[in-house]
């Protein structure tokens, strides 16, 4: 018999993958699972919803990372149940409900978009969470700048032409940015033909008096600055109350009409958690001690977006890609640990700052909490840390070549309309038939 001790970790995101590469270096067999084969760099989600990247330049697949690693399996599914008593998972797969054993689980799934309750925006709003949101997105805005070049109906068009963007956090600031940029850079010249002449409107609203929230004011001021120079809308103290598939209103009864409205105003833990019984804290986000354990929940650990965890001063760890990594890595060292006997590690974040990208030359940074950085100097510091951070040398290779490209010739070249059976969203369906 095997008596190696058995590890499974649910979600191949930032923090389930750097658990997994701990874990690869010891003496135990690891089953990782995830609804998709390969994994995801999510902070660039938005540039492939502008055109600027190709979708298969921020996915690498899950196989190729640890192909030399015989400890680790991969198995592709949905987990359906957690039997924490039993010490068990059921997974669906292709070919029906297989269960896996476990001495310790981790639950590292990271988080859904947050719609706070409002069927119409969840209903008629695009998210910007993974690899298909970012493709029906893209897929959707090209289809109307289709439709608007053969629209007769000035306002119509206008409609069909403006997008809205909710949330001034860094998504929000760098998809508002990137989307005003693919119609100034690209799309501009390539309807300049149509008479009237096309015009585009990209509008960040947020529900707050300032953007970026946990930035020093001169940033949050300067972030607003760049990105009105660079030609975008921003509407503060802006809440949504309600969306249709051709209007926007807002709270003080405003209405922007639009058939676009990306969502980003925040985020909630993956449901997952609740197979655990445990009761959740703001954001549906689950409790863990410092050690990324889930209490009274023998042999289960949790990490990245899903987790509730605060620090010294009583304020959550935030729902970022570095408290991800150096969770999972926690959490698989303390695995280890524990089966040794020996006392576990408790979390403790280093924070190397936090930065947002707003458009060509344009950016804020806050690094280490001390240096502040804006313009073109933030930029760089933005494109180089991505960089690094990307998983794979040849997705490194072709993100760094794609941004070289756009920067000297402006071109966004990753602009496909590809039918609806594969884009697979009803919502893109629902948008098109109203516009049409």
């Amino acid at each position: 018999m095997n008596s190696r001790p058995k590890v499974i970790i649910i979600g191949a995101g930032f923090a389930g993958l750097y658990a997994a590469q701990e874990l690869a270096k010891s003496d135990v067999d690891v089953l990782l699972i995830d609804r998709n084969n390969f994994h995801t760099f999510t902070p660039l989600l938005y540039q492939v919803a502008t055109c600027a990247l190709d979708p298969s330049s921020i996915a690498y697949p899950v196989r190729t990372i640890f192909r030399t690693q015989e400890s680790i399996s991969f198995l592709l599914g949905d987990v359906t149940t957690i039997d924490y008593e039993q010490k068990s998972v059921t997974v669906e797969t292709q070919s029906g409900e297989q269960q896996h054993h476990y001495d310790y689980l981790l639950l590292a799934t990271g988080s859904i978009t947050n719609y706070f309750g409002q069927e119409a925006i969840e209903k008629h709003a695009f998210g910007l969470k993974d690899l298909d949101d970012a493709i029906k997105l893209r897929h959707h805005i090209l289809k109307l700048f289709e439709l608007a070049a053969w629209s007769t109906d000035t306002a119509e068009r206008d409609a069909l032409t403006t997008l809205v963007v909710v949330g001034g956090g860094p998504t929000g600031l760098e998809t508002a940015g990137a989307l005003y940029e693919l119609y100034n850079h690209v799309l501009k010249q390539e309807y300049n033909t149509v008479e009237p002449k096309m015009r585009a409107r990209v509008i960040l609203l947020e529900a707050m008096d300032n953007l970026l929230a946990v930035y020093p004011e001169r940033l949050q001021r300067a972030a607003k600055k760049q990105l009105e120079s660079l030609g975008v809308e921003v509407m503060l103290n802006a809440k949504v109350s309600d969306v249709t598939p051709n209007q926007v209103v807002l709270a003080d009864g405003r209405i922007i009409h639009s058939h676009t409205l990306v969502w980003s105003a925040g985020v909630q833990a993956s449901p997952i958690v609740k197979m655990l019984d445990v009761e959740t804290v703001r954001g549906g986000r689950l409790p863990v001690l410092p050690t990324m354990q889930v209490a009274e929940r023998e042999g289960i650990y949790a990490a990245g977006d899903l987790t509730y965890l605060e620090d010294s001063d009583g304020k959550p760890y935030p729902q970022l890609i570095p408290v991800a990594k150096q969770q999972g890595i926690l959490a698989a060292k303390n695995m280890l640990r524990q089966q040794r006997g020996e006392t576990l590690g408790e979390f403790s974040y280093s924070d190397r700052g936090i930065m947002a990208t707003i458009g060509r030359s344009r950016a804020v940074a806050w690094l280490f909490y001390r240096v502040q950085l804006t313009g073109f100097l933030a930029w760089l510091a933005w494109l180089f840390l991505h960089l690094v951070v990307l998983m794979g040398f040849r997705n490194r290779l072709s993100v760094f070549i794609s941004w070289v490209w756009n920067y000297l010739t402006y071109d966004r070249s990753v602009r496909l309309i590809l039918n609806n059976e594969e884009q697979g969203g009803e919502r893109n369906d629902e948008a098109d038939q109203q516009a049409a």
